[in-house]
């Protein structure tokens, strides 16, 4: 079943097979003090909507029907997420998200809105993927907006998209499926280009080799969306597709 809502971080068994891989944590937990209506969403609807760390994942048993499955890495409180499956009923979301009072506001926001279209894992998706949660090429997109960019270069190794979390997604992401990244960092859509570019699993779609031109149409506004602008940042919707039998 899954971690209890009281649990300081998740816990998944140890993969068996899967080839061991980076260690150094994307993030860092920082998630503060759960509200008494966050606490108790995790421990009401926890049961609905937490998808079990010790097993992998059966859409069909958990969705109950055959639908385009969509990862979203790192929803944060998953206001963009919500509106996303909300417009897209035809379409079933994993997410996946560390920090608890996130996930507690969100459970909230699928209770209210009534989707069934959504389950979540309350995890870090480096554990998720090396556990083998996922099944091979199940996953039709993966989407992951606004990752950390640890812009330091001495944290550049805290970056999620890195050479080794690519060989991972490849295994779970579908022949022809697409990788959706967003960023406000230029420094850090250059490394993602990069590292994308460099991989045999993953095939461009921008005409031009940089940003997507049209990608942005595919996913709400986000929080960190709303604050880059105010900044003066650029956006970049970095748009990949998974190749056929790359590996």
């Amino acid at each position: 079943m899954a971690n209890p809502p009281g649990a300081s971080e998740p816990s998944l068994p140890a993969s068996s097979g899967a080839r061991p891989w980076r260690r150094v944590r994307s993030f860092v937990l920082r998630e503060g003090r759960l509200t008494p209506a966050q606490r108790r969403a995790l421990a009401t609807l926890g049961p609905r909507y937490l998808l079990p760390l010790d097993r992998p994942l059966d859409p069909l048993a958990v969705f109950g029907r055959h639908a385009p499955l969509v990862l979203d890495v790192g929803f944060g409180n998953g206001e963009a997420l919500l509106e996303q499956a909300a417009h897209e009923p035809t379409r079933d979301f994993i997410g996946v998200e560390v920090y608890r009072p996130g996930v507690g506001r969100f459970l909230r926001g699928l209770h209210e809105r009534g989707l069934t279209n959504v389950r979540v894992y309350l995890a870090d998706i480096v554990d998720v993927l090396d556990a083998g949660l996922l099944p091979p090429a199940s996953l039709d997109r993966v989407q992951i907006f606004f990752p950390d960019p640890w812009p330091k270069k001495r944290h550049h190794k805290r970056r999620l998209i890195q050479p080794a979390f690519l060989d991972a997604l490849a295994r779970v992401l579908r022949a022809g499926g697409q990788l959706h990244i967003a960023t406000d960092w230029d420094d850090y859509a250059a490394h993602i280009l990069a590292v994308l570019e460099a991989h045999p699993a993953f095939r461009n779609l921008s005409p031009s080799g940089g940003a997507h031109p049209t990608a942005r149409a595919l996913r709400p506004e986000t929080k960190f969306e709303r604050r880059a602008r105010e900044a003066g940042r650029s956006i970049w919707d970095i748009l990949f597709e998974r190749v056929p039998d790359a590996r």
